[in-house]
């Protein structure tokens, strides 16, 4: 059906920089929102930016002006530019989007979808 395949996380120093890119495929009509959001141990999943299809964009209060979410349609990525490491961003990052696709009976339908997540950790 549909896969979101995310690359891009690693190890990095407080106050470096990583970019985080989250591939959609299969059989896709259109994509709608996507976002990234993320995961430490023992506590919730949490937004941290969302990206609608015309690129309108929003961003949790903890990384305004240190990440950037932005896609690229034609490639059916979103991206996640981070600068400006703390340890505190250290986590697992999920990749989210609303599509729609087809079924394998060829039924267009619309459903929420997550990346497997890619570890980051921003220590010295």
């Amino acid at each position: 059906q549909v896969q979101l395949v995310e690359s891009g996380g690693g190890l990095v120093q407080p106050g470096g920089s990583l970019r985080l890119s989250c591939a959609a495929s299969g059989s896709i009509v259109t994509i709608n929102g996507m976002g990234w959001y993320r995961q430490v141990p023992g506590k919730q999943r949490e937004l941290v930016a969302v990206i609608t299809s015309d690129s309108s964009t929003n961003y949790a209060d903890s990384v305004k002006g240190r990440f950037t979410i932005s896609r690229d349609n034609a490639k059916r990525t979103v991206y996640l530019q981070m600068s400006s490491l703390k340890p505190e961003d250290t986590a697992v990052y999920y990749c989210n989007a609303d599509i729609t696709f087809y079924t394998a009976h060829s039924i267009a339908r619309e459903n929420d979808f997550w990346g497997q997540g890619t570890q980051v950790t921003v220590s010295s």
